[in-house]
């Protein structure tokens, strides 16, 4: 399952990776519109955020600390820094993942989420899911502002 798990997280980032690439103009990542509040740009750094929190300093012991709102609230951050952030974080997932002991899966996750102690394994799939959640987000704004 591990093994699995690690194959899906490395996928979906390559694919976040592929969809920040994609964007020809920079200034396009942190464009909102009346039906997106959420540009490419800050779901990038909400997802960078999220699997440095989640899986960097809970699995993977890092000294991380997040600042959730800043994720949301900093703009303009520049393409080659964010593809250099989700890189880093990709390392991070990989390196926490494969050091992590795969009988461990079904024992508690050390933090609450939406009210109850997950298993390891219910909460790695979670953030799976809602990694590929936002990057199929980023994917639709980006061919949203293409039309415009």
């Amino acid at each position: 399952m591990k093994t699995s798990i690690t194959k899906l997280f490395i996928r979906e980032i390559d694919r976040l990776t592929s969809e920040i690439e994609q964007y020809k103009d920079e200034t396009s990542l942190w464009k909102v519109t009346d039906t997106i509040s959420n540009c490419a740009g800050n779901l990038s750094l909400h997802l960078i955020g999220n699997l440095n929190h989640f899986i960097g300093k809970h699995i993977g012991n890092t000294d991380y600390v997040r600042q959730r709102d800043l994720e949301f609230s900093t703009k303009n951050v520049p393409k080659a820094t964010l593809l250099a952030e989700i890189a880093n974080v990709k390392e991070i997932v990989i390196t926490a993942l494969m050091n992590f002991p795969e009988e461990k899966l079904q024992e508690k996750y050390p933090i609450e989420k939406n009210g109850e102690i997950p298993s390891y394994e219910l909460m790695l799939l979670h953030l799976l899911w809602h990694l590929s959640y936002h990057t199929g987000q980023i994917n639709y704004h980006r061919r949203l502002l293409a039309l415009s």
